[in-house]
Order: structure tokens, then sequence, then C-alpha cells
């Protein structure tokens, strides 16, 4: 399936946040990108605004349009808060529950450990990265794998930086979802009402 693999920092002062992680590009530029970014004070529409909150979500979690629409349709079907049980759905994902638990340094490094075999759930090797991390799954880097670097380099940078819904054994790279995130929690900046509302019209 196909995947964005244009320039981060593009897409980053586009939304004036560095959703691909830290950028120099939102700090150093202020403005959206282009030849005509400084001169942008057109006043957005609300649907603008809305859609440009998807497209934001869509981006920090690396997912495309219909894989987004399917994943709203199923939060909307469930009792509670749509918003937020669409940041829950996203959270628990395969990849970003390796990235949340400091496996890999970015949500893309995460896709690819996925992808390439690295990370087992609950004892089986698990290579796509959209499942659906359920409470008390064990999200394990494969044996073979404990050993590379970027692995031990992540482990070793992130140790200070742990989830409360997530359970983390440094010793066994090993971790297990104890909970589903609460939205005080979850420190994307997003604003998920917006997009239920773009997707009530």
């Amino acid at each position: 399936m196909a995947r964005y693999r244009g320039p981060k920092a593009k897409i980053a002062r586009r939304f004036n946040d560095p959703i691909f992680g830290p950028s120099k590009a939102v700090t150093k530029k202020a403005y959206p990108p282009g030849q005509h970014g400084r001169g942008r004070r057109k006043k957005q529409s609300e649907y603008a605004i809305q859609l440009m909150e998807k497209q934001k979500a869509k981006y920090t979690y690396g997912i495309l349009e219909r894989q987004f629409s399917n994943l709203f349709d199923k939060a909307s079907r469930k009792t509670g808060i749509t918003g937020e049980i669409l940041l829950q759905l996203l959270e628990t994902r395969l990849d970003n529950t390796v990235f949340r638990l400091g496996i890999a340094p970015t949500r893309r490094a995460a896709r690819q450990f996925v992808l390439h075999k690295h990370i087992t759930v609950n004892g089986k090797v698990v290579n796509i990265p959209s499942y659906a991390v359920k409470i008390g799954d064990e999200i394990e880097v494969r044996e073979k794998s404990k050993s590379l670097e970027v692995v031990t380099n992540t482990v070793a940078a992130t140790a200070s930086k742990r989830f409360p819904w997530l359970e983390w054994s440094p010793s066994e790279l090993k971790g297990k979802l104890i909970s589903l995130p609460i939205r005080e929690d979850i420190p994307e900046n997003i604003q998920e009402q917006l997009i239920v509302e773009l997707y009530s019209k």
C-alpha cells in the first residue's frame, strides 16, 4: 500500500506542528511551505480547519484515507466518545504500540520493524502494522532481533518516557497493553472533535 514518502519538514510546516518528531523547520519557518507561504493570511473556512485536522492525524499515525475512514466507522459504532475512541484505535495499532514502547525511534521505523518480522505478539510473529493490539497482549522484540543496535540505542534513549497504559520490561524487551489510553495520556496535538464534526457532515 502506498505511503507518504515526501519531505517531512514540508508537512510539519503545513500544520505548524512537528508531527514526525522534532523539526527545525517548524521553529525556523513558522509559516506554510511554498512560494506564497508568507503571504497566506486568508481566513480558513470551518470545513478547511476540520479537514486539516484529519490530515494531520493521518500523517501523524502514517495511515491512508480508507484505513482512517474505516477506523472512524468502527469508533462511531462503539459506545462512548467517538473522538477519544478513534484515538484509542490509532494508539493501539501494532506499529504505534511498538513506537510507544520505545522499541523504535519513530512510527515509520516501528512500521519497518513490524514488516521485517522483528516483533512478536503473544509469542507469534506478526508483520501487519495495522494489527489491533488488545488488552493483555504481550509485544516483544523477536529473540534474534534483540541485539540490533537501533533497538538497544532507542530503548536506552527512551528509558524515562513511558506511558501508563503500557507495561514494559527492559531486560526482556517485552511490553504489554494493560489498558486503553485515556485522552489526557495521549500526547498528540490533535483536536479529535473537529474530525468527528467533519465526518458528521
